[in-house]
C-alpha cells in the first residue's frame, strides 16, 4: 500500500474529526461577533469585540477564572495522592484484595448528578448529614459545607467520584513493576520511603501524567455538580468559567455572549494544557 492509498483510507475519519472539531468552533466564533439574544432573534447583527468586551468586564469573570484553577489544580492534587496512597497499599497482598479493589473502583462508574445528589443530602446537609451528625456526636457545630465552603465542597465531592480512576490506573501500573528491583532494595536495606522515591514514583511517572492529562480535560469543564449542589453560589464563590457561559446562555438568553465566554474557556483550556505538558514532559525526562 503506498502513500496515496493509505492517506485516502484516513481521509474519512480526518475529515470526520476536522467537521466534528471546526464547525462547531467556527459557529461559535460567529455567534461570539454578532448581538444574539433569544428573547429577541430579530434584533441580531454584527457588533465585533463587543461581546468579547461584555463577557470580560462582568463581575463574575475573573471569579470563575480563579475558581476553575483552583478546582482543576485540588481535584488533581487530592486525586492523584490519594489514588497513589490506596494503590500502594492495595498492592500488598491481603485477604478479600479482589472485593476491596472492586468496592474502590465503583465509585468512578456513578453519574455526577447523582454523586453530587448524594454527596449535597447524604453527607453534607447541615441537619441531617453525616458530617453534621459526627460534628454533634464531637460537641461542635454543624458546618453548612455547601454554604460556607462552596469552592471546597465541590472538589471533596469530585475527589471522591475521580480518585477511583487513579486508583485504577497506578495499580495497573504497579503491577507490572519489577520484583527483582524492589527485593534487591530490601536486601540492600532500602525502606519504605527510599523505595518509594527511587523505585515507585520513577515508575509511575508516566501513568501520573496520564492520569492528570486525562482528569484535566474533565475537569476544566465541570458543571453537573455546581449546578445540583451550589448553583454557583454563595454569590460567584463556586461559579467557574462553565457554570458562567451555561448563565449567559441559558439564563441569560444571550447566546452571543455565551460564546465569547466559550473562546475564553478554549483559549484557556489551551494555555493550561501546554504549559502542564510541558512540565509533565520535563519530569519524564528527568525521571
Amino acid at each position: 500500500m503506498n502513500r496515496v492509498q493509505s492517506r485516502l483510507l484516513q481521509a474519512p475519519s480526518v475529515t470526520l474529526l476536522l467537521m466534528w472539531m471546526v464547525i462547531p468552533l467556527g459557529l461559535t466564533l460567529y455567534f461570539s461577533t454578532i448581538r444574539y439574544n433569544l428573547l429577541y432573534p430579530d434584533r441580531t447583527g454584527f457588533i465585533g469585540w463587543s461581546n468579547y468586551e461584555f463577557f470580560y468586564t462582568d463581575p463574575a469573570f475573573w471569579p470563575a477564572v480563579v475558581n476553575t484553577l483552583l478546582m482543576v489544580s485540588g481535584i488533581l492534587t487530592l486525586t492523584v495522592v490519594l489514588g497513589l496512597a490506596i494503590a500502594i497499599l492495595i498492592d500488598q497482598p491481603f485477604v478479600g484484595r479482589g472485593i476491596v479493589r472492586v468496592m474502590l473502583i465503583s465509585p468512578f462508574f456513578i453519574m455526577p448528578t447523582v454523586n453530587a445528589l448524594v454527596w449535597k443530602n447524604m453527607f453534607m446537609n447541615p441537619i441531617y448529614g453525616l458530617f453534621a451528625s459526627i460534628s454533634a456526636g464531637l460537641g461542635f457545630e454543624p458546618i453548612n459545607w455547601l454554604s460556607d465552603w462552596p469552592l471546597l465542597s465541590i472538589v471533596m465531592m469530585i475527589s471522591w467520584q475521580w480518585t477511583p480512576f487513579a486508583v485504577l490506573i497506578f495499580i495497573t501500573s504497579l503491577q507490572s513493576q519489577d520484583q527483582e528491583q524492589k527485593e534487591a532494595a530490601l536486601l540492600d536495606g532500602a525502606g519504605f520511603f527510599s523505595q518509594l522515591f527511587n523505585l515507585t514514583l520513577p515508575h509511575l511517572a508516566r501513568p501520573i501524567a496520564i492520569v492528570i492529562l486525562i482528569q484535566l480535560i474533565f475537569h476544566l469543564v465541570i458543571f453537573a455538580e455546581i449546578l445540583v449542589t451550589t448553583g454557583g453560589g454563595p454569590g460567584y464563590q463556586s461559579t467557574n468559567l462553565t457554570y458562567l457561559i451555561y448563565s449567559q446562555a441559558l439564563l441569560g438568553f444571550d447566546v452571543g455572549v455565551a460564546s465569547a465566554g466559550g473562546v475564553f474557556a478554549i483559549i484557556l483550556a489551551n494555555i493550561v494544557a501546554i504549559l502542564l505538558v510541558r512540565f509533565i514532559g520535563k519530569t519524564l525526562t528527568v525521571a
